[in-house]
């Protein structure tokens, strides 16, 4: 069988190609798309839970909490009110639970991972980067990397306890979480790459001017 030739050079300039590439390795279809679809009336009622215990996560540890601690752009004139319990750390923090929040809500409602969709899943690591626009937020791959992962762990765990799915829907449900959170992860992973073109990159996204930090 003759090996498929892959173009190295157009996987650190051309997010579609490189998707494809990826798709074909971890055997990522339009089936597992289908399948997220079919899991957003099981697991966006539970987002709320699932949110909560992200940030629970990240607020336990002194090395993730202080990105919630920074002023991040977007927030130059908010002015905190202590008397009320208005800090900056709390309303930064609930900015992101909202922008998490819809980050989940259109992996799972999205029915085709198009250009301007897989734009988006690349802008969400590199807003993470002082590649992003926004100065004041560098996070370490190792952050982003850990958040996925518990990430991951909560949302197949809605899946295995679903009651309303059968065994095989399961599977196949968390196989398909599995391998979009692989999928992001990597195009986490090339923007904290020397490697990859940032300035391929379109801006124009799903969500508009992402100036800020989404999820830490």
């Amino acid at each position: 069988m003759m090996a498929e030739h892959i173009d190295k050079t157009r996987l650190n300039n051309d997010i579609r190609y490189r998707f494809d590439f990826i798709s074909k390795l971890i055997d990522f279809s339009q089936d597992d798309v289908t399948r997220l679809n079919s899991l957003a009336p099981i697991i966006t009622p539970l987002l709320p839970v699932v949110i909560d215990s992200v940030y629970k996560k990240l607020f336990a540890f002194d090395t993730t909490k202080r990105y919630f601690q920074v002023r991040n752009d977007g927030f130059e004139m908010f002015t905190p009110n202590k008397e009320l319990g208005i800090t900056l750390d709390i309303v930064q923090t609930e900015f992101r639970k909202d922008m998490l929040s819809v980050y989940l809500k259109s992996i799972l409602t999205q029915r085709e991972w198009n250009d301007s969709f897989l734009e988006y899943l690349s802008r969400v690591g590199q807003i993470h980067t002082n590649k992003g626009g926004s100065a004041s937020i560098n996070v370490d791959y190792i952050y982003m990397n850990a958040l996925f992962c518990f990430l991951e762990q909560l949302l197949s765990d809605i899946v295995w306890n679903s009651e309303g799915l059968q065994y095989n829907d399961k599977r196949e449900g968390m196989r398909a979480i599995s391998k979009f959170v692989w999928i992001q992860n990597d195009l986490l992973t090339m923007h904290f790459s020397s490697t990859w073109n940032s300035g391929s990159t379109c801006q124009s996204i799903p969500i508009a001017k992402l100036t800020k930090c989404l999820f830490i």
